[in-house]
């Protein structure tokens, strides 16, 4: 009976050893988010530039372009912004707003400056320029979809992300028939974009490419990084010993690459469900990668979670995972969630940055200048205009004082003489000089004239 009771409390304790061991080296479930403020510093700067380009848009869908400050006002409640508020918001980016009177009607008018201008301009030519590109980007999207399809109108909100024009369902869907073909579902009444051939080419993920720089650069052994994927953690992050044994099982665990078709494998077990978990992360790190900023919100991200067998609970996922992805709650007052792919940023900057990003770049530089900075620029340029004008003054001034006397010897020669008595010698720097001033010798010769 004692032997009975020993053994079935050793295997129970063995049981709880190994239930122990076993959660240990696993990468727990729930885990907190740890912040990263290089993220959200950068979040912090999107949400001015949200709300500037909100009034960019209510200002250039005027007459002329340019709107009063009273409608203005008023227009800015629907935008959230309460009374006079308005005004004070759009006076803290003067490199972007230029507040001036009408001169007929004498009120006060805002309309956007020539800096914001030419940064939409920029931007436009950029996007313009990008559109092969953008093919291939939804081409891959579509590749991504395990029936080939995607919803339209999911594709149009996530646009900016994409680096997609606002009619892209011309200019990119239908303009490409040999890629793309739209139609409408019967069973949703919803419009989709289907592919019209897969082409293998396209099927190389970027953690792939990653991956094979890695190796060339580093020398890293084949079978380490075979499967792996960069890990940054952010500061801050704990990691225990039985952590970095379960990260390096992870990181040698095979899985299927997300453009795979895995509709004929079979997976009720827990293998195929550890694969099915990795190849989500797969799936997530490519549909980042395809993004022109490598960053994409979350609520975007869970349009696409049908089409590409997403996991259900994706913020739970993504935490799981803080060294390959980082959500900021910042920019929203927390109801946004935007997941950043860490490996390609570096500093608050991309790695590796393309023209739409350095462009819309340049608004978000336009919107950090302060006012004071901009009233400084005004003074300084004022202060040379009336620094010029005192020196234009000045010489003319000074010429009206000397005493000029011209004298014909006869030989159709002028003679000038001065008050001294000595030779004046000419070189070539008073020569130039002389020249300089050639503007206002008509001034000289009426005060001569004027002389008693």
């Amino acid at each position: 009976m004692r032997a009975l009771i020993s053994s079935a409390a050793k295997r129970f304790t063995s049981r709880i050893l190994t239930r122990s061991m076993s959660q240990s080296t696993s990468i727990p479930r729930k885990q907190a988010r740890v912040r990263d403020h290089g993220y959200d510093d950068y979040m912090e700067i999107e949400k001015k530039v949200r709300k500037v380009l909100k009034f960019q848009e209510l200002i250039l869908s005027q007459p002329n372009n340019m709107i009063s400050i009273s409608r203005l006002d008023s227009l800015s409640r629907r935008l959230g912004f309460k009374q006079f508020e308005s005004g004070r918001f759009i006076l803290k980016f003067p490199h972007v707003f230029e507040v001036f009177e009408h001169p007929v009607q004498r009120i006060l008018y805002c309309r956007l400056s020539r800096k914001a201008v030419s940064q939409m301009d920029q931007e436009n030519e950029a996007l313009l320029r990008q559109i092969p590109d953008a093919v291939t980007r939804i081409r891959k999207l579509l590749m991504l979809s395990n029936t080939g399809r995607i919803r339209l109108e999911h594709v149009r909100i996530a646009r900016k992300e994409f680096g997609l024009p606002d009619d892209f369902e011309y200019s990119v869907i239908l303009k490409h028939p040999q890629f793309f073909r739209l139609f409408d579902a019967d069973e949703t009444r919803n419009k989709y974009i289907e592919m019209v051939e897969k082409d293998s080419s396209l099927g190389v993920c970027e953690i792939e490419r990653v991956r094979e720089r890695e190796y060339r650069q580093k020398g890293i052994d084949a079978e380490d990084i075979r499967f792996s994927f960069i890990v940054n953690f952010p500061p801050g992050f704990k990691i225990g010993k039985y952590y970095k044994i379960a990260m390096w099982k992870w990181q040698r665990l095979p899985y299927w690459s997300p453009y795979e078709d895995i509709s004929g494998y079979d997976l009720r077990s827990l293998e195929a469900q550890k694969r099915m978990e990795k190849r989500g992360v797969a799936m997530i790190h490519e549909l980042l990668s395809l993004t022109v900023e490598k960053k994409m919100s979350l609520e975007r991200i869970a349009h696409f979670r049908m089409a590409m067998d997403l996991p259900k609970k994706l913020k739970e996922f993504l935490l799981q995972h803080q060294g390959i992805f980082y959500i900021s709650t910042r920019g929203n007052y927390g109801k946004l969630h935007t997941v950043f792919l860490r490996e390609a940023y570096k500093k608050g900057e991309l790695v590796v940055p393309n023209e739409l990003y350095l462009a819309r770049r340049r608004l978000a530089e336009l919107v950090l200048v302060s006012p004071r900075k901009a009233r400084l620029d005004k003074e300084l340029a004022n202060y040379r205009r009336d620094g010029l004008e005192d020196d234009v003054k000045s010489v003319k001034r000074d010429h009206m004082e000397d005493d000029f006397e011209v004298k014909d010897n006869g030989n159709g020669d002028l003679d000038v003489g001065t008050e001294s008595d000595g030779d004046m010698d000419f070189s070539d720097d008073s020569a130039d000089a002389d020249e300089g001033d050639s503007s206002n010798e008509s001034g000289v010769e009426e005060s001569c004239a004027t002389e008693p």
